[in-house]
């Protein structure tokens, strides 16, 4: 698909608009990505592998709760998202899975706990039972990937795809992400979190192919729990996005240590329920550990 600059994409990514920024740089195989490891350097790592759409901060406040707990966390955009490059090529799974593959192993982290919210959850899914993988753990958050109705840019074809993505894309963005939460203050809160680092030529185009080449239906095949580490399944009772209908189904092909209902809760329970994701995190982790 050819690379293209929409509207509202009024600044540039460089040594300028990242400079002050909190977190580090790292130059990996595809490009640079923007990270930030904290938290006390003895206790168990966590690594946050973002959705379709957020940047690093969206963890803050369960990385917060799990600093206090004595966790180390490491969180990072993905390539088109946040202040990590937009690249010319395809955003396909690969890609996503080589960043974070490359990311863990440019920081020598090992026995990590990785964690996945939507889209995420499918590159965890796929990290996690690749061969090399340095998972100990895995917890997928309102996965994608087991729907059966593929979203209407996958369906386009090829002359038309970057003309919706130029034009009308951003529009359909402000509209997800307020059905991703359940509250006004969420969707506003959510709408600052993301909507800063939609600013940079490529971002549209980075969506675009995204919808395009990360199959998000009839994933089933990535759910198989025998090349997984032990694993907890958690989903918002009121998920719009990946609804919880999938739940069973998803229990049923993981077969996890825990699986978990957050009730009054959208499809980013990392976000919305920050104190119950950690609570139920760091109960995962220890039990495991003990």
């Amino acid at each position: 698909m050819r690379y293209f600059v929409a509207r509202g994409e009024t600044d540039r990514l460089g040594p300028d608009t990242r400079a002050g920024r909190r977190g580090d740089f790292a130059v990996l195989s595809d490009g640079t990505t923007h990270y930030e490891l904290a938290g006390p350097a003895s206790g168990p790592v966590f690594v946050f592998v973002p959705g379709l759409t957020i940047p690093l901060d969206f963890w803050d406040e369960v990385t917060t709760v799990l600093h206090g707990r004595g966790s180390r966390t490491l969180t990072y955009s993905a390539y088109g998202r946040g202040y990590s490059d937009r690249v010319r090529g395809r955003y396909g799974r690969p890609l996503f899975v080589r960043q974070l593959d490359d990311l863990i192993r440019r920081l020598g982290l090992s026995d990590v706990h990785v964690v996945g919210s939507s889209m995420g959850a499918l590159i965890s899914l796929a990290y996690a039972a690749s061969p090399g993988s340095r998972a100990a753990s895995l917890t997928v958050s309102g996965p994608a990937g087991l729907s059966a109705e593929r979203n209407p840019i996958a369906l386009l074809p090829d002359p038309l795809t970057p003309l919706v993505g130029k034009h009308l894309l951003r529009r359909n963005l402000l509209a997800h992400l307020d059905r991703n939460v359940e509250s006004t203050v969420d969707a506003e809160r959510l709408r600052t979190v993301v909507l800063d680092g939609f600013r940079f030529e490529g971002s549209m185009h980075a969506l675009t192919s995204t919808l395009t080449h990360v199959p998000f239906t009839n994933q089933d095949a990535l759910f198989d729990a025998a090349g997984l580490p032990p694993t907890m399944l958690v989903w918002g009772a009121n998920d719009r996005v990946t609804p919880a209908t999938a739940f069973d189904r998803a229990v049923e092909l993981l077969k996890p240590v825990r699986a978990e209902h957050i009730p009054d809760c959208g499809h980013m329970a990392p976000f919305e329920r920050p104190q119950r994701f950690a609570d139920l995190l760091t109960t995962f982790v220890t039990e495991l550990q003990t």
